[in-house]
């Protein structure tokens, strides 16, 4: 059992069409938005390549139209496909609307729920590439990712995460978020997007990002535009900080 998906997002963002492309068509403008650590080689046959964990897929590039569109797949040998495109549109006042279709095929009995925890992934990510354009163009971010251990329940621990964070359930765009984690800098920010299994927090220096739904532990996906950021010991921190975070009141 299996079935055929599309997710379609369009969001307009303060930033020129060329801003746009450098943010989708480059492994740093990658790494700056979307998840994990990017590498792109350009132009149609090139590939994008994404790691993330154990999820490491290379998509190869069907369009290639610099501040336009692009479109790139995959195919994995459980038939599992996935593609994305891209369409850029400059607005009057150098601001652009971008499209995001997403599409393919899940296979597997529970492609419903990764459908729904996929489609609110993708806002976030659209959502976030918008902060970036924004708020950090012509800056490149370190991408942090780390997991917290497997919930006994769900929304408990999401609740918990969001008390830590100062927010209530459902969190709403503005809120301001104030946390000291041990062993990274501060964060003091606000909540630019948020939905029942994400929410994202903007500051000065970095987009902070807590995950989770279909595969049930919560993970932490941030962007970090400070220099000299010491992904290892960053990265154990925050490991550090959801454990510790979500075992509190277990």
């Amino acid at each position: 059992m299996g079935k055929e998906f599309d997710v379609d997002l369009e969001l307009a963002m303060d930033a020129t069409p060329e801003q746009v492309w450098d943010a989708i068509a480059t492994g740093p403008g990658i790494d700056s938005w979307f998840m994990g650590r990017n590498e792109v080689t350009p132009g149609v046959g090139g590939t994008v390549r994404t790691v993330y964990d154990q999820y490491q897929p290379q998509h190869k590039i069907s369009a290639w139209e610099p501040g336009r569109r692009l479109a790139y797949g995959s195919e994995e040998p459980d038939g599992r496909r996935i593609g994305c495109e891209f369409l850029i549109e400059a607005r009057e006042g150098g601001s652009t609307v971008i499209r995001m279709v997403t599409s393919g095929f899940l296979p597997g009995d529970d492609w419903a729920d990764e459908y729904d925890a996929m489609a609110k992934g993708l806002a976030m990510f659209l959502h976030t590439l918008r902060e970036y354009v924004g708020h950090f163009a012509g800056r490149t971010a370190t991408p942090i990712t780390t997991f917290a251990p497997p919930p006994g329940d769900w929304p408990r621990d999401w609740g918990v995460l969001h008390a830590a964070l100062g927010l209530d359930v459902p969190a709403a765009e503005g809120d301001r978020v104030t946390i000291r984690p041990d062993g990274v800098p501060p964060v003091d920010g606000v909540v630019y997007y948020t939905n029942s299994d994400t929410v994202g927090i903007r500051t000065d220096d970095a987009l902070y990002r807590f995950l989770g739904g279909y595969m049930g532990a919560i993970n932490a996906s941030h962007h970090l535009f400070a220099p000299g950021v010491d992904v290892s010991a960053t990265e154990s921190a925050w490991t550090t900080w959801l454990a510790e975070t979500l075992r509190s009141t277990s």
